[in-house]
């Protein structure tokens, strides 16, 4: 697995004034950050914009910065979501477009016990090769 570094920046998404994704601008603010010391970017998580995208603008823009970025820094793609079976699909997807590794959210609206977490966690564990990060601070429960 490559390493991901120390400092990486969640990218907010850009848009046209029309509302369609501005995928140029997407590769100039990744290049931007990665100028500024960042080491990393993630694409299309919270702060991207993520509930507002479809799929096809998701793996676009994954891919778009990826070949932007290419080697300098590592690209990671958002593809939490409240349902395990989206999240399953859309990280499967993502690997597909080169991205060096996938940011996975635990359900936030549904609210699962500590069972459901845990069965959650491992249940995409099993499928999928993506690092985990656990910040218990935010969900107060453990993953595993």
């Amino acid at each position: 697995m490559k390493k991901l570094g120390r400092l990486l920046t969640a990218m907010v998404t850009p848009f046209n004034e029309d509302g369609r994704v501005d995928y140029g601008q997407a590769k100039k603010l990744a290049l931007a950050l990665l100028d500024s010391g960042s080491e990393g970017v993630l694409v299309v998580g919270t702060t991207g914009e993520s509930p507002t995208l479809i799929r096809e603008e998701e793996l676009q823009l994954f891919s778009e910065v990826k070949s932007a970025v290419g080697d300098r820094g590592a690209v990671i793609a958002g593809t939490g979501s409240n349902s395990t079976a989206e999240a399953k699909a859309a990280t499967k997807e993502a690997e597909r477009t080169g991205v060096d590794a996938c940011l996975l959210v635990v359900p936030y609206y549904n609210k699962p016990t500590q069972e459901g977490y845990t069965n959650t966690s491992r249940l995409l564990l099993r499928v999928l090769a993506c690092p985990v990060s656990r910040i218990m601070c935010l969900i107060g429960l453990a993953l595993c």
